[in-house]
This record gives C-alpha cells, sequence and structure tokens, in this order.
C-alpha cells in the first residue's frame, strides 16, 4: 500500500491532466525513456488536432503516445517505430480499443513510405533528437505534411549551451554505476538552437519553441517511480537528474506549419535518375 501511495504521488500529475486517466502500470510498462504520454499531452496542447486528421508519430516507442492522441483527439495515427515491431504495438493497440485508428509500423526516418503531402500532423516525441540534427532534415521531413499542416516534436534538451566539455555533475557516476552524459548526448541541443536549425528550412514558417516548466523534475518522477515499481529497462538517471535540477537537462517543444514551398527528397535514392545524371 505504501509503495502504491508512493507511486501515485510521483506519477498523479495535475500538469497533464489527460493523463491522469491512463493506467500508472501501462505507462510504467510500455516506457522507453521520459513519460510519454505526458509529452504527447504537452506537445498536443500546442496543435490544433481535429477529428478524422491523419497524423505521422515518428519514433513511437511502444505506440504508447499513438494510442493516447488516437483515444484524446480522434485522429487517425501511423505509429512508425524502427526499434520497435509493428507486431507487438499491434497487440499493444488493440488492447487499448483503437485498432481503428492506430496503424503500427516499422520505419526508418530517412525512408518515409508514404505520399507528399498525405498527413495532416507529424509529431515526433523522445526521437527527433536521433536523425533530426541533420540540418537537411526537416526540409525531407516536412514533404510529407500538407500545405498549412503541423509538425512537432518534443526532445530532451539543454536549457543552456555546452560548449566544449560537459558538466562534472553529469559526468558523475550514479549510486547505480552509469552517468548520465553518454556520447549520444551531443545530440542534445537549446531551444535556440533548435529553432535557430528550423529557421534555415525554407519549407515551414511560423516557428516556436519553449521548455516544460519543471521539465527536469517530472523526468526524474518518473524515473523514480520506474526505481520504486522495479519496471525499469534502463539505468535510472533520477540521481543525475536530481543533481542537475534543471540547471542544463530538459525537455524542450518545438512547432512548425508546413509553408507552400516543396523541396527535393534528398535521400531519394533514385534522384540521380530522376534529374538525368545516373
Amino acid at each position: 500500500m505504501k509503495e502504491k501511495t508512493e507511486l501515485t504521488a510521483l506519477l498523479d500529475k495535475p500538469e497533464f491532466p489527460r493523463s491522469r486517466h491512463y493506467d500508472h502500470d501501462w505507462m510504467l510498462d510500455n516506457q522507453m525513456g521520459p513519460n510519454a504520454v505526458w509529452l504527447a499531452e504537452w506537445l498536443s496542447n500546442s496543435l490544433d488536432l481535429k477529428p478524422g486528421m491523419r497524423l505521422l508519430d515518428l519514433g513511437c516507442g511502444r505506440a504508447i503516445s499513438s494510442i493516447f492522441l488516437a483515444r484524446e483527439y480522434n485522429v487517425a495515427v501511423w505509429a512508425a517505430d524502427l526499434w520497435i515491431g509493428p507486431d507487438n504495438n499491434w497487440q499493444r493497440v488493440q488492447a487499448a480499443g483503437v485498432a481503428e485508428r492506430v496503424i503500427p509500423l516499422r520505419m526508418e526516418a530517412h525512408a518515409i513510405p508514404f505520399a507528399a503531402g498525405f498527413f495532416d500532423a507529424v509529431v515526433s516525441i523522445d526521437a527527433y533528437q536521433y536523425f533530426g540534427t541533420d540540418v537537411l532534415y526537416l526540409s525531407y521531413l516536412s514533404r510529407f505534411v500538407r500545405p498549412g499542416g503541423q509538425l512537432a516534436v518534443v526532445v530532451p534538451g539543454l536549457m543552456q549551451p555546452i560548449s566544449d566539455d560537459p558538466p562534472p555533475h553529469l559526468l558523475q557516476p550514479q549510486a547505480n554505476g552509469s552517468c548520465f552524459w553518454e556520447n549520444d548526448c551531443w545530440s542534445f541541443l537549446t531551444a535556440y538552437e533548435w529553432l535557430s536549425r528550423w529557421r534555415r528550412c525554407a519549407a515551414v514558417c511560423e516557428l516556436s519553441a519553449d521548455t516544460m516548466p519543471e521539465g527536469w523534475r517530472h523526468w526524474r518522477d518518473f524515473e523514480r517511480a520506474l526505481e520504486l515499481s522495479g519496471k525499469g529497462v534502463f539505468p535510472s538517471a533520477a540521481e543525475a537528474l536530481d543533481r542537475d535540477r534543471g540547471a542544463y537537462i530538459g525537455l524542450l517543444r518545438l512547432r512548425a506549419q508546413k509553408a507552400e514551398t516543396q523541396s527535393e527528397n534528398l535521400y531519394d535514392p533514385g534522384l540521380g535518375a530522376q534529374v538525368g545524371i545516373d
């Protein structure tokens, strides 16, 4: 009973009122990082989602963000991930009662198999940092969104720039032996750095970027809940996040609208033949 009470205190967040209706064990069992349901709710607050819209959830993991968006907004969601297969995600989708609205598929982010302008919106939750730091990528991704459609991402990121070496407290081993800062963390950028990259893309307009208030605390609380429940798949980062207290590490949100401009697909292996040089 005490453990359940402690879990409830960590996971029942008034900041995420829609998420409060979702089963805590379900969120813990299907985690792959910060709470994807909370992040999906925060991201969706910045979007104009209407029933029947076609939405790509890029890097959906175990598809709990896709299930949340389909349930809450009655949108059709293509739940795409490279690491998690569609068979397991399909089982989760069916169990959640949204089989008619969520289509799981395995997909690499540079090989999106849809027609140009197919989606009303593309979202990416705790995944865009793995492929979106390429300055050419946003232009490519925007091809699959209709003019006037929406692109939005939530990523772990920096609250202030890191120029040379990471802060020592992020390199210091935690009690569990793991360090927060790994080489992949160099994909973390500040909101300003992300916005500066997105502004260079002529295919999007109406850009905005912000940080989640107390994002580090929400992330830490979910890590603590995973520790308490014993459901963690990866080493907990709670100690490092508590040590940092939002000085460097937090959660960021970016949003853009698809402009009328259409760009070349520079990842298309047939591009040479199309322009007559192959």
